[in-house]
């Protein structure tokens, strides 16, 4: 009986270390974002650009260089955006057009990617610092290593190609010869 009660006592103290122990899922997750930041993504918790849309969801970023930011634009899933809204593919929703069009190259890669990515893709954004993919990491790191490719190839042949360009800045000499 003491070997019992000696027994009981162990897993009650056991118990709560047990419980901290991380999920198969979120152990996953953790390589996941580990694999993508070293591979140069920025990964965030952030609130989506989405009209009632969860309160915070991760996104992967891949970010353009200072020098050459990128255009403005939107993409969202059909089932979170209204019909009010102009489909871009089966699929998807533009919320935020870019005002230039999207090279030839950059369009077709960009529907391909669009009919690969997983049903938890809801969000494809592009700004000004960087293009952004907004999704509940239903993946693991081996399958999701197959759109790195697509991104990067995104990411090249959309920097510097923003909305609207910044201005240069001008030398000390420009600057004499103006006046």
């Amino acid at each position: 009986m003491t070997w019992l009660i000696i027994l009981g006592v162990l897993l009650v103290m056991i118990s709560p270390a047990l419980c901290l122990r991380p999920s198969p899922r979120e152990r996953r997750v953790a390589a996941l974002r580990k694999a993508a930041m070293a591979a140069g993504i920025k990964v965030q918790l952030a609130a989506p650009p989405l009209h009632d849309g969860p309160r915070l969801m991760p996104r992967y970023g891949w970010e353009y260089p200072n020098d050459y930011p990128g255009p403005r634009f939107v993409l969202v899933r059909d089932q979170e955006a209204g019909n009010v809204l102009e489909p871009y593919r089966s699929g998807w929703r533009w919320r935020v057009e870019p005002l230039r069009h999207l090279p030839e190259g950059v369009d077709q890669r960009l529907r391909l990617l669009l009919e690969r990515l997983p049903e938890d893709a809801l969000v494809i954004e592009s700004d000004r610092d960087a293009i952004t993919l907004w999704w509940s990491e239903s993946l693991g790191r081996d399958v999701f290593n197959d759109y790195l490719a697509d991104f990067a190839y995104l990411k090249k042949h959309l920097a510097g190609r923003p909305d609207q360009p910044t201005p240069r800045l001008r030398s000390i000499r420009e600057l004499r010869d103006l006046q």
